[in-house]
């Protein structure tokens, strides 16, 4: 049973009155906990208040809002191996953690059963170390991490479209992010593998595999299996562009789910593989995203997974 419940909520994304109201509807007749609210801001996307919040000695911390702010209480979490659980309330475009864990969307009153009452999970969380133009950077992730078009898309999207139509305004922005994607070689090492050179226009590294609209990028990615899945796609012209997308759509999409298969095709133009750490090193600095914020341009960064680092309902 929840007995104090400390809710870092985002008032960006909504009111405290409209949390307040879905979670008494949550409760319904049952006894509510003592909570307490730690509110976000411009400065603070989430780890001073998750902190202040820890500090309070919750049973139960729930984080309300979109992708950013899930992403910041993750990362104070993990960092200090804390065991108390976490439960998400989505109040953002994207929320690919929370579609990832089948967590209830546009739904206050479901998703705050669904923290007040869910089992915890065990669920990876991954650490990225990047070189920046501004030097080092250490960032935590929950969903995926790596550049070409993913990365491009992000930078390109219109940020009024996006709060008017969601995660279609990202569609809007393939075309110029495709265009922005050239083939680059890069050097890539995986866990104690030798490191070998590649070369593709996108590398995506990734804890959990589906993205909005509910499109699976990555169907092996599991939270949970201490590993990380990634994805290097490298087509040029229409022909390669079409054979991407049926392998992508068809081969380890539908056909899968048909066969019940657990296979994953790869081919000269998609390549999927599973490390624990990747060391990766480009020729010249290119944009890259975390959780689908794009945070700079880089040349050189380090993947790593820290096997059950959170405890999610």
């Amino acid at each position: 049973m929840t007995r104090r419940l400390a809710i870092v909520w985002n008032p960006s994304k909504t009111d405290r009155d409209a949390l307040a109201e879905g979670l008494r509807a949550a409760l319904s007749d049952t006894a509510a906990p003592e909570v307490s609210w730690w509110e976000t801001t411009e400065d603070d996307p989430g780890r001073d208040a998750t902190a202040q919040a820890i500090a309070w000695n919750p049973d139960l911390v729930v984080v309300a809002g979109g992708d950013g702010t899930v992403r910041a209480v993750a990362e104070h979490l993990a960092g200090i191996d804390s065991s108390v659980e976490l439960a998400i309330v989505p109040l953002g475009t994207g929320n690919l953690l929370a579609r990832n864990l089948d967590i209830p969307l546009n739904d206050l009153p479901a998703a705050f059963t669904r923290a007040l009452t869910g089992q915890p999970r065990s669920v990876d969380m991954g650490w990225v170390d990047v070189e920046l133009a501004d030097g080092h950077e250490r960032h935590g992730f929950v969903v995926m991490v790596g550049f070409g078009i993913d990365a491009h898309m992000i930078a390109e999207t219109n940020d009024d479209l996006k709060d008017k139509a969601g995660w279609l305004a990202y569609v809007e922005s393939l075309g110029r992010a495709l265009s922005a994607s050239d083939i680059v070689p890069f050097h890539i090492t995986a866990d104690d593998q030798p490191a070998r050179d590649e070369e593709g226009h996108t590398l995506l590294i990734a804890n959990c595999g589906t993205l909005q609209g509910g499109f699976t990028l990555l169907p092996d990615a599991d939270p949970s299996d201490g590993e990380l899945d990634y994805l290097l796609l490298s087509a040029e012209g229409i022909g390669q562009w079409a054979g991407t997308l049926k392998t992508m759509l068809w081969d380890n999409g539908l056909k899968r789910l048909i066969g019940n298969s657990d296979e994953t095709t790869s081919t000269d133009t998609v390549t999927h593989a599973r490390a624990r750490k990747l060391e990766v090193t480009l020729p010249e600095p290119h944009p890259f995203e975390v959780d689908g914020e794009q945070i700079g341009d880089t040349h050189a960064f380090t993947v790593t997974v820290q096997p059950a680092a959170l405890h999610i309902r």
